[in-house]
Protein backbone atom coordinates (compact mmCIF):
# COMPACT_ATOMS: atom_id res chain seq x y z
CA UNK A 1 0.00 0.00 0.00
CA UNK A 2 2.96 2.55 0.78
CA UNK A 3 4.52 1.86 -2.30
CA UNK A 4 0.88 2.03 -4.34
CA UNK A 5 0.26 5.68 -2.54
CA UNK A 6 3.90 7.07 -2.88
CA UNK A 7 3.23 6.04 -6.57
CA UNK A 8 0.63 8.02 -7.31
CA UNK A 9 1.66 10.68 -5.83
CA UNK A 10 5.22 10.50 -7.84
CA UNK A 11 3.03 10.01 -11.35
CA UNK A 12 1.43 13.31 -10.15
CA UNK A 13 3.63 15.12 -9.52
CA UNK A 14 5.80 13.95 -12.58
CA UNK A 15 2.62 14.65 -15.42
CA UNK A 16 2.39 18.39 -13.69
CA UNK A 17 6.51 18.88 -13.78
CA UNK A 18 6.49 17.48 -17.64
CA UNK A 19 3.89 20.26 -18.46
CA UNK A 20 5.10 23.20 -16.62
CA UNK A 21 7.50 26.09 -17.39
CA UNK A 22 10.59 26.28 -15.02
CA UNK A 23 10.79 30.40 -15.10
CA UNK A 24 14.00 30.35 -12.71
CA UNK A 25 15.62 27.73 -15.02
CA UNK A 26 14.59 30.30 -18.03
CA UNK A 27 16.01 32.54 -16.10
CA UNK A 28 19.34 31.30 -15.80
CA UNK A 29 19.57 30.49 -19.27
CA UNK A 30 19.01 33.95 -20.70
CA UNK A 31 21.99 35.17 -18.39
CA UNK A 32 24.48 32.75 -19.97
CA UNK A 33 23.41 34.36 -23.68
CA UNK A 34 20.14 32.00 -24.64
CA UNK A 35 17.38 33.71 -26.64
CA UNK A 36 14.25 33.47 -24.88
CA UNK A 37 12.64 31.26 -27.19
CA UNK A 38 15.64 28.75 -26.82
CA UNK A 39 15.39 29.31 -23.01
CA UNK A 40 11.65 28.24 -23.28
CA UNK A 41 12.18 25.27 -24.98
CA UNK A 42 14.75 23.96 -22.73
CA UNK A 43 13.00 24.72 -19.86
CA UNK A 44 10.34 22.01 -21.64
CA UNK A 45 12.35 19.51 -23.11
CA UNK A 46 16.13 18.55 -21.65
CA UNK A 47 17.27 15.86 -19.18
CA UNK A 48 15.18 15.91 -16.30
CA UNK A 49 12.19 15.51 -18.72
CA UNK A 50 13.86 12.48 -20.28
CA UNK A 51 14.43 10.52 -16.94
CA UNK A 52 10.56 11.38 -16.13
CA UNK A 53 8.94 9.87 -19.28
CA UNK A 54 10.91 6.93 -19.06
CA UNK A 55 9.57 6.49 -15.85
CA UNK A 56 6.13 6.80 -16.87
CA UNK A 57 6.46 4.92 -19.83
CA UNK A 58 8.00 1.76 -17.38
CA UNK A 59 4.62 2.02 -15.54
CA UNK A 60 2.43 0.97 -19.25
CA UNK A 61 5.08 -1.64 -19.32
CA UNK A 62 3.60 -2.49 -15.88
CA UNK A 63 -0.27 -1.94 -16.25
CA UNK A 64 -0.53 -1.47 -20.39
CA UNK A 65 -2.67 1.14 -19.74
CA UNK A 66 -3.58 2.69 -23.20
CA UNK A 67 -4.53 6.16 -21.17
CA UNK A 68 -0.32 6.14 -20.51
CA UNK A 69 0.56 6.14 -23.91
CA UNK A 70 -2.05 8.62 -24.99
CA UNK A 71 -0.48 10.91 -22.02
CA UNK A 72 3.08 10.27 -23.87
CA UNK A 73 1.75 10.78 -27.52
CA UNK A 74 0.26 14.56 -26.59
CA UNK A 75 3.27 15.47 -24.50
CA UNK A 76 5.34 14.88 -27.36
CA UNK A 77 2.99 16.72 -30.03
CA UNK A 78 2.54 19.16 -28.05
CA UNK A 79 6.81 20.05 -27.70
CA UNK A 80 7.06 19.20 -30.96
CA UNK A 81 4.50 22.18 -32.09
CA UNK A 82 6.42 24.40 -29.80
CA UNK A 83 9.65 23.78 -31.70
CA UNK A 84 12.35 21.32 -29.76
CA UNK A 85 15.64 23.12 -28.49
CA UNK A 86 19.09 23.14 -29.27
CA UNK A 87 20.78 19.50 -29.38
CA UNK A 88 22.93 18.84 -26.71
CA UNK A 89 24.07 15.39 -24.80
CA UNK A 90 21.34 16.29 -22.50
CA UNK A 91 18.40 16.71 -24.64
CA UNK A 92 18.76 14.07 -26.64
CA UNK A 93 17.51 12.05 -23.19
CA UNK A 94 13.77 12.47 -24.20
CA UNK A 95 14.11 10.52 -27.46
CA UNK A 96 14.20 7.26 -25.51
CA UNK A 97 10.83 7.27 -24.61
CA UNK A 98 9.67 8.59 -28.10
CA UNK A 99 11.67 5.69 -29.47
CA UNK A 100 9.40 3.51 -27.26
CA UNK A 101 6.41 5.59 -27.94
CA UNK A 102 6.81 5.39 -31.71
CA UNK A 103 6.81 1.48 -31.56
CA UNK A 104 3.46 1.56 -30.50
CA UNK A 105 1.74 5.19 -31.84
CA UNK A 106 3.97 4.97 -35.21
CA UNK A 107 4.48 8.46 -36.86
CA UNK A 108 6.20 9.55 -39.60
CA UNK A 109 7.38 12.98 -37.57
CA UNK A 110 8.09 11.03 -34.29
CA UNK A 111 10.83 9.08 -36.80
CA UNK A 112 12.14 12.01 -38.58
CA UNK A 113 13.19 13.58 -35.00
CA UNK A 114 14.81 10.79 -34.06
CA UNK A 115 16.66 9.67 -37.32
CA UNK A 116 17.72 13.59 -37.45
CA UNK A 117 19.31 13.35 -33.70
CA UNK A 118 21.23 10.04 -34.13
CA UNK A 119 22.78 11.06 -37.87
CA UNK A 120 24.15 14.21 -35.50
CA UNK A 121 25.47 12.25 -32.49
CA UNK A 122 27.32 10.79 -34.95
CA UNK A 123 28.44 13.55 -37.39
CA UNK A 124 27.77 16.74 -35.80
CA UNK A 125 27.95 16.22 -31.71
CA UNK A 126 31.39 17.60 -30.21
CA UNK A 127 34.04 15.77 -29.78
CA UNK A 128 36.55 14.81 -27.16
CA UNK A 129 40.15 13.32 -28.07
CA UNK A 130 39.95 9.35 -29.18
CA UNK A 131 36.38 10.15 -30.88
CA UNK A 132 34.29 10.33 -27.36
CA UNK A 133 31.14 12.03 -26.89
CA UNK A 134 31.76 15.26 -25.51
CA UNK A 135 29.72 16.14 -22.30
CA UNK A 136 28.56 19.28 -23.07
CA UNK A 137 25.25 20.58 -21.83
CA UNK A 138 23.11 23.79 -22.12
CA UNK A 139 25.20 25.69 -19.78
CA UNK A 140 28.87 24.59 -20.23
CA UNK A 141 30.88 23.49 -23.31
CA UNK A 142 32.87 20.60 -20.53
CA UNK A 143 35.85 20.91 -23.25
CA UNK A 144 37.36 17.08 -23.96
CA UNK A 145 35.35 15.84 -20.89
CA UNK A 146 33.39 12.43 -21.09
CA UNK A 147 31.00 12.35 -18.31
CA UNK A 148 29.08 9.20 -16.40
CA UNK A 149 25.45 10.82 -17.51
CA UNK A 150 26.25 11.01 -21.49
CA UNK A 151 25.73 6.61 -20.85
CA UNK A 152 22.48 6.89 -19.84
CA UNK A 153 21.33 10.98 -21.92
CA UNK A 154 22.69 10.09 -25.14
CA UNK A 155 23.76 6.38 -25.81
CA UNK A 156 21.03 4.78 -24.51
CA UNK A 157 18.66 6.38 -26.76
CA UNK A 158 21.47 5.41 -29.89
CA UNK A 159 21.38 1.95 -28.60
CA UNK A 160 17.26 1.50 -29.11
CA UNK A 161 17.70 4.26 -32.64
CA UNK A 162 19.98 1.01 -33.81
CA UNK A 163 17.04 -1.53 -33.35
CA UNK A 164 14.69 0.35 -34.27
CA UNK A 165 15.76 1.23 -37.73
CA UNK A 166 18.13 -1.84 -38.27
CA UNK A 167 20.89 0.50 -38.45
CA UNK A 168 24.78 -0.89 -37.60
CA UNK A 169 26.58 2.03 -37.94
CA UNK A 170 24.38 3.54 -34.92
CA UNK A 171 25.22 0.21 -32.82
CA UNK A 172 28.50 0.17 -33.30
CA UNK A 173 28.85 4.40 -32.43
CA UNK A 174 26.77 3.18 -29.39
CA UNK A 175 29.13 -0.16 -28.58
CA UNK A 176 31.86 1.91 -28.97
CA UNK A 177 31.15 5.32 -26.68
CA UNK A 178 30.26 2.41 -24.12
CA UNK A 179 33.84 0.71 -23.92
CA UNK A 180 35.45 4.18 -24.19
CA UNK A 181 33.26 5.93 -21.39
CA UNK A 182 33.62 2.86 -18.65
CA UNK A 183 37.67 2.50 -19.83
CA UNK A 184 38.37 6.03 -18.70
CA UNK A 185 35.46 6.51 -15.48
CA UNK A 186 36.24 2.95 -13.51
CA UNK A 187 37.58 3.01 -10.66
CA UNK A 188 39.75 -0.22 -10.90
CA UNK A 189 40.01 -0.49 -6.80
CA UNK A 190 36.20 -0.38 -6.54
CA UNK A 191 34.55 -1.18 -9.68
CA UNK A 192 32.45 2.34 -8.72
CA UNK A 193 32.65 5.05 -11.20
CA UNK A 194 34.72 8.73 -11.52
CA UNK A 195 32.19 11.01 -12.48
CA UNK A 196 34.29 12.38 -15.42
CA UNK A 197 37.46 12.12 -17.55
CA UNK A 198 39.04 15.04 -18.41
CA UNK A 199 41.64 14.78 -21.73
CA UNK A 200 42.77 18.74 -20.95
CA UNK A 201 43.65 18.07 -17.65
CA UNK A 202 44.37 14.23 -17.99
CA UNK A 203 42.75 12.84 -15.17
CA UNK A 204 39.06 12.16 -13.43
CA UNK A 205 39.38 15.90 -11.18
CA UNK A 206 38.40 15.19 -7.92
CA UNK A 207 38.26 11.53 -8.55
CA UNK A 208 35.02 11.73 -6.99
CA UNK A 209 33.10 8.24 -6.84
CA UNK A 210 29.89 10.04 -6.90
CA UNK A 211 26.75 8.48 -6.14
CA UNK A 212 24.37 9.92 -8.85
CA UNK A 213 27.12 9.71 -11.51
CA UNK A 214 27.75 5.87 -10.71
CA UNK A 215 23.94 5.73 -10.71
CA UNK A 216 23.25 6.53 -14.24
CA UNK A 217 25.69 3.90 -15.03
CA UNK A 218 23.94 1.24 -12.67
CA UNK A 219 20.71 1.89 -14.68
CA UNK A 220 22.33 2.12 -18.15
CA UNK A 221 24.21 -1.24 -18.49
CA UNK A 222 20.77 -3.97 -17.84
CA UNK A 223 18.78 -1.44 -19.67
CA UNK A 224 21.42 -1.45 -22.76
CA UNK A 225 21.77 -5.20 -22.61
CA UNK A 226 17.54 -5.39 -22.54
CA UNK A 227 17.56 -3.07 -25.86
CA UNK A 228 20.66 -4.17 -28.07
CA UNK A 229 21.58 -7.42 -28.78
CA UNK A 230 25.23 -7.57 -28.18
CA UNK A 231 27.84 -10.42 -29.05
CA UNK A 232 28.68 -12.70 -25.74
CA UNK A 233 32.41 -11.32 -24.84
CA UNK A 234 30.79 -8.01 -25.21
CA UNK A 235 27.62 -9.02 -23.13
CA UNK A 236 29.89 -10.85 -20.50
CA UNK A 237 32.21 -7.16 -20.15
CA UNK A 238 28.94 -5.35 -19.66
CA UNK A 239 27.54 -8.17 -16.99
CA UNK A 240 30.81 -8.51 -15.07
CA UNK A 241 31.16 -4.72 -15.35
CA UNK A 242 27.87 -4.64 -13.50
CA UNK A 243 28.16 -7.32 -11.12
CA UNK A 244 31.47 -6.18 -9.48
CA UNK A 245 29.81 -2.12 -9.08
CA UNK A 246 26.79 -3.69 -7.62
CA UNK A 247 28.68 -5.68 -5.06
CA UNK A 248 30.94 -3.22 -4.16
CA UNK A 249 27.49 -0.85 -3.80
CA UNK A 250 26.26 -3.62 -1.77
CA UNK A 251 28.88 -3.18 0.70
CA UNK A 252 28.87 1.04 1.24
CA UNK A 253 24.76 0.75 1.46
CA UNK A 254 24.02 2.94 4.98
CA UNK A 255 21.61 1.19 6.98
CA UNK A 256 18.85 3.82 6.12
CA UNK A 257 18.81 1.46 2.57
CA UNK A 258 20.44 5.16 1.11
CA UNK A 259 24.24 5.41 -0.14
CA UNK A 260 26.39 8.66 0.47
CA UNK A 261 26.57 11.39 -2.14
CA UNK A 262 30.18 10.31 -2.54
CA UNK A 263 29.78 6.78 -2.26
CA UNK A 264 33.07 5.99 -0.10
CA UNK A 265 32.89 9.11 2.25
CA UNK A 266 30.31 8.35 5.27
CA UNK A 267 31.03 11.71 6.55
CA UNK A 268 29.04 12.99 3.01
CA UNK A 269 25.12 13.44 3.25
CA UNK A 270 22.75 10.46 2.30
CA UNK A 271 21.29 11.22 -0.89
CA UNK A 272 17.95 9.66 -2.37
CA UNK A 273 18.17 10.53 -6.68
CA UNK A 274 21.21 8.04 -6.79
CA UNK A 275 20.19 6.04 -4.31
CA UNK A 276 16.97 5.58 -6.24
CA UNK A 277 19.05 4.80 -8.99
CA UNK A 278 20.64 1.95 -7.95
CA UNK A 279 17.23 0.42 -6.11
CA UNK A 280 16.39 0.81 -9.83
CA UNK A 281 19.51 -0.99 -10.84
CA UNK A 282 19.59 -3.73 -8.74
CA UNK A 283 15.95 -4.98 -8.95
CA UNK A 284 16.67 -5.45 -12.81
CA UNK A 285 20.16 -6.71 -12.55
CA UNK A 286 18.13 -9.03 -10.44
CA UNK A 287 15.15 -9.52 -12.60
CA UNK A 288 17.44 -10.64 -15.90
CA UNK A 289 19.49 -12.62 -13.81
CA UNK A 290 22.70 -10.78 -14.06
CA UNK A 291 22.75 -10.82 -9.94
CA UNK A 292 21.99 -13.11 -7.36
CA UNK A 293 18.73 -12.83 -5.78
CA UNK A 294 20.66 -12.83 -2.92
CA UNK A 295 21.06 -9.27 -3.39
CA UNK A 296 17.40 -8.44 -3.22
CA UNK A 297 17.69 -7.29 0.57
CA UNK A 298 19.61 -4.86 -0.90
CA UNK A 299 17.17 -3.23 -3.48
CA UNK A 300 14.19 -3.94 -0.65
CA UNK A 301 15.64 -2.15 1.56
CA UNK A 302 16.67 0.93 -0.84
CA UNK A 303 13.19 0.59 -1.70
CA UNK A 304 11.82 1.24 1.52
CA UNK A 305 14.01 4.56 2.26
CA UNK A 306 12.65 6.06 -1.55
CA UNK A 307 9.09 5.30 -0.35
CA UNK A 308 9.89 6.74 3.19
CA UNK A 309 10.98 10.08 1.44
CA UNK A 310 8.29 11.04 -1.15
CA UNK A 311 6.31 13.63 0.48
CA UNK A 312 2.85 14.28 0.44
CA UNK A 313 3.58 16.87 -2.98
CA UNK A 314 4.68 13.78 -4.16
CA UNK A 315 8.60 15.18 -4.26
CA UNK A 316 11.70 12.84 -3.83
CA UNK A 317 13.50 14.49 -0.97
CA UNK A 318 17.31 14.57 -0.09
CA UNK A 319 18.37 15.31 -3.11
CA UNK A 320 20.99 16.66 -4.67
CA UNK A 321 21.15 19.67 -6.71
CA UNK A 322 22.45 19.82 -10.47
CA UNK A 323 26.05 18.91 -10.11
CA UNK A 324 28.93 19.63 -12.68
CA UNK A 325 31.94 18.16 -12.34
CA UNK A 326 34.01 19.47 -9.09
CA UNK A 327 37.29 19.74 -8.91
CA UNK A 328 37.43 18.95 -5.61
CA UNK A 329 35.80 16.33 -2.92
CA UNK A 330 33.99 19.58 -0.86
CA UNK A 331 32.53 20.23 -4.46
CA UNK A 332 29.87 17.41 -3.88
CA UNK A 333 29.80 17.49 0.02
CA UNK A 334 28.33 21.07 -0.57
CA UNK A 335 26.12 21.01 -2.94
CA UNK A 336 22.71 21.69 -1.47
CA UNK A 337 19.77 19.19 -0.96
CA UNK A 338 16.73 20.07 -2.87
CA UNK A 339 13.79 18.46 -4.46
CA UNK A 340 14.21 17.97 -8.15
CA UNK A 341 12.33 16.88 -10.73
CA UNK A 342 15.04 14.42 -12.01
CA UNK A 343 14.62 13.11 -8.34
CA UNK A 344 11.05 12.29 -8.83
CA UNK A 345 11.83 10.25 -12.02
CA UNK A 346 14.46 8.36 -10.55
CA UNK A 347 11.97 7.64 -7.59
CA UNK A 348 9.04 6.69 -10.30
CA UNK A 349 11.98 4.39 -12.24
CA UNK A 350 12.62 2.41 -8.87
CA UNK A 351 9.22 1.62 -7.93
CA UNK A 352 8.20 0.77 -11.44
CA UNK A 353 11.16 -1.39 -12.16
CA UNK A 354 10.79 -2.73 -8.40
CA UNK A 355 6.63 -3.83 -9.48
CA UNK A 356 7.92 -5.07 -12.93
CA UNK A 357 10.76 -7.58 -11.72
CA UNK A 358 8.98 -8.63 -8.50
CA UNK A 359 6.38 -9.52 -10.74
CA UNK A 360 8.30 -11.76 -12.38
CA UNK A 361 10.40 -12.99 -9.73
CA UNK A 362 7.28 -14.61 -8.12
Amino acid sequence: MERTAALERLENNLKGFLYKTDESYIKNLLHLGKSRIEAERLAVWDWPHGVGLYGIYKQYLYTTDPSILDYLERWYDSRIDFGLPEKTVNTVAPLLTLAFLYEARPKEIYRTIMLEWADWILDGMDRTREDGLQHRHAELENQGELWDDTLFMTVLFLAKAAVLFDNATYRDEAVYQVLLHLHYLCDTNTGLFYHAWSYERNDNFAKALWGRGNAWITMFIPEFLEILSCDEPFAKFLTTTLVRQLESLAGYQDESGLWHTLIDDPTSYLEASGSAGFCCGFYKAIGQGLLGKEYLPVAQKALAAIIERVDAEGRLTDVSYGTNVGLTLDHYRTIRLEPMQYGQGLAMLALMESMIEEQELW
